[in-house]
């Protein structure tokens, strides 16, 4: 048969091999073609609110305007409500974005708004009015060799749409 060390020049090879072939698939994040995905928050949930400690369900969308599907393995993310931080945090949540498609996820939050409750419950008082929101971020992209892509987008989010009567 094989000696020992013909043995292990061969698994070597054959690894080396593996490796190489595995790496044809990140050659178009190298180059020009790879597009960031865009991130946006979907939805904000109110889980449970007492005075001290509030829990939330932020909904995010990523798109992946990319020829090749996508893989997440995490989200950095700061959300502030009306020039209020909501939530700061990092979602180790690992994915896959299929080419030209999209991806939902939910991330739990644990937050204290005491010092700004005044501002929130003015700003809901009139719950026809959109609250300005903005993300900022970085989505960590790729499995062995990622990149991170840093985000920024502003929206509102309308709480009358939210708000169960």
């Amino acid at each position: 048969m094989f000696s020992q060390a013909q043995t292990i020049r061969i698994l070597s090879l054959l690894l080396f091999f593996g490796l190489l072939s595995s790496l044809g698939g990140c050659s178009s994040w190298s180059s020009g073609d790879f597009r960031d995905p865009a991130v946006s928050l979907v939805k904000v949930d109110v889980v449970k609110a007492k005075l001290l400690e509030q829990h939330f369900t932020l909904r995010f969308r990523i798109d992946n305007p990319n020829s090749f599907s996508l893989p997440v393995r995490g989200l950095d993310y700061v959300v502030h409500l009306n020039q209020v931080k909501l939530a700061e945090g990092e979602s180790n949540a690992s994915f896959t974005v299929p080419a030209h498609g999209h991806y939902i996820f939910d991330v739990p939050v644990r937050t204290n708004l005491w010092r700004h409750l005044r501002q929130i419950v003015k700003a809901l008082e009139k719950p026809d009015r959109p609250i300005p929101y903005r993300l900022q971020g970085a989505v960590k992209t790729g499995w062995l060799f990622g990149r991170s892509v840093h985000m920024s987008r502003n929206g509102e989010i309308i709480p009358g749409n939210y708000i169960q009567e």
